[in-house]
């Protein structure tokens, strides 16, 4: 059953095509990879789905709405959440002020509960505090929780943006380059917090990620873009042994993640 189905998008900056017809379906429940080389359009089409850019042609449904044209809260209320490429936590917080910050859609008392923080405030934000601490024990990030984020190694802050997404309790996680510029001790933990999200709270995941032997291994399904056109899409074995992908990488038909064949 499709959770998100994108419908013929176009997307150009000037006389450049970023995303050129692209279409796909990402199943409820899944992990749903896109891979290309450099410049493929991968983020533009995150920003297409979360409403950061407009495109020029196309539609993008999330359980059967459409949602193209909306804002980006209201995106972000449907229970779309995501993660960027660079880190954009607040720094000077802690890592619960950071996450408590997650829950901001979810506030519903007005600014005098807020500010004398009595009754209903007290007990709204003691809910959403329950929540958040789920979210550190579950990535396992119980020792920072009261840390600044500027103080944390680079593995660490990638763990907490991916801590305050999930504070938005999303049906559909975005992460954009989540293993970037970790080590492989690092790349496997973030691997196995994204399997784990995926199968213990059945947030369906649409990944992208350099790091093709960490796709190949965690993905369900696999679209490949190059210059923005979506070139192959299928099984991670399918794609793998696409002569189409294989090229767009290394410039000819040659092996690329094929398994080493036995001796």
């Amino acid at each position: 059953m499709s959770l998100l189905r994108i419908d013929d998008m176009h997307l150009s900056f000037g006389g450049v095509k970023a995303i050129n017809g692209v279409s796909t379906d990402v199943a409820r429940g899944r992990i749903h990879a896109i891979i290309g080389p450099n410049g493929a359009g991968k983020t533009s089409l995150f920003n297409c789905i979360s409403c950061v850019y407009r495109p020029q042609r196309g539609s993008v449904y999330f359980e059967d709405r459409k949602i193209t044209g909306m804002m980006p809260h209201q995106i972000a209320r449907l229970g779309i959440a995501r993660t960027f490429q660079n880190i954009a936590l607040f720094h000077h917080m802690t890592v619960l002020d950071n996450l408590m910050l997650g829950r901001h859609l979810f506030l519903k008392r007005g600014v005098f509960f807020g500010g004398i923080y009595l009754g209903p405030a007290r007990k709204e934000e003691i809910e959403n505090r329950k929540i958040v601490e789920d979210i550190v024990d579950f990535l396992e990030i119980e020792n920072i929780r009261k840390k600044p984020v500027g103080t944390l190694p680079y593995g660490l802050r990638k763990r907490v943006e991916l801590a305050r997404a999930l504070s938005l309790s999303p049906k559909l996680l975005l992460l954009d380059e989540p293993m970037a510029g970790m080590n492989l001790e690092e790349k496997e933990d973030m691997a196995r917090f994204i399997l784990d999200i995926n199968e213990e709270r059945g947030v369906t995941i649409i990944l992208i990620e350099h790091d093709l032997s960490v796709v190949m291994d965690i993905s369900h399904r696999v679209s490949v873009l190059d210059f923005g056109v979506k070139i192959s899409e299928g099984d991670p074995a399918q794609v793998a042994n696409d002569p189409h992908v294989i090229r767009a990488y290394i410039g000819e038909d040659d092996d690329f993640l094929r398994e080493p064949e036995a001796h």
